[in-house]
């Protein structure tokens, strides 16, 4: 085992996009369509898409993350002057299929071998979040999908991690949160869970109150730190 000890978790509760997902995936899947605009489109969708859960939330004007998606995508193409509708709903539909990381599955199944429940907390609508995990086939390692639709309004709001609390019937403290987005591992560890920040891109820390437990490169490296008895 290594140094650092978690407290007792009763679930593993994770952010679905970025974490379990990889949200560059749909324009991957067209990159030949899009060409040398490929990864600023997918940067520049993933950012705007960002940007406007949060604004949303400030101005009190939610929309499903549906909507979102689709208008953070508008921009993209619209700010690299691509102008072609069959592409803008290829892309879209490639968003209800992206990949799942390749270490996600088996290390949900360890997970669950371990007695932990499983959920996903997300800003994705209900039927986006069905659809990627029907395509990732994660239904049999995850007990439950709980979306912002709920109750209206975008992560890091605290009501979105009590939303999960409330749910699962457990304390802040015995979920251990995983997400890839350092503002969402700062908005829960502020909140109180244990977050783990699944840093796959090797960035830098945010300058945001709140502390991860853990920083891990790939999901599954937390299973080192966790009991196997």
């Amino acid at each position: 085992m290594n140094e650092i000890n978690l407290k007792p978790v009763q679930h593993a509760v994770f952010d679905a996009y970025g974490t379990l997902f990889d949200v560059h995936s749909a324009a991957s899947r067209h990159q030949s369509r899009l060409g040398e605009k490929a990864q600023a489109v997918s940067a520049l969708w993933r950012t705007k898409q960002l940007e406007y859960t949060w604004l949303r939330s400030l101005m009190k004007r939610y929309v499903d993350f549906w909507q979102v998606t689709q208008d953070a995508l508008d921009y993209a193409l619209d700010s690299n002057g691509i102008d072609d509708h069959s592409l803008r709903r290829d892309l879209l539909n490639a968003y209800h299929e992206l990949a799942c990381y390749p270490e996600v599955p088996e290390t949900l199944r360890n997970l669950k071998e371990l007695e932990l429940g499983t959920a996903i907390l997300s800003n994705g609508a209900p039927k986006m979040l069905e659809a990627g995990v029907s395509n990732s086939r994660l239904e049999n390692v995850l007990d439950s999908i709980f979306s912002v639709d709920t109750i209206g309004v975008f992560k890091p709001a605290p009501q979105v991690y009590q939303m999960a609390v409330d749910q699962l019937g457990s304390t802040p403290e015995e979920i251990l949160f995983f997400s890839s987005n350092a503002w969402d591992v700062s908005g829960a560890a502020t909140f109180g869970f244990q977050a783990v920040w699944v840093n796959r891109f090797g960035q830098a820390a945010e300058r945001l109150p709140g502390t991860p437990v853990l920083e891990i490169q790939t999901l599954d490296a937390v299973l080192q730190y966790l009991p196997s008895d």
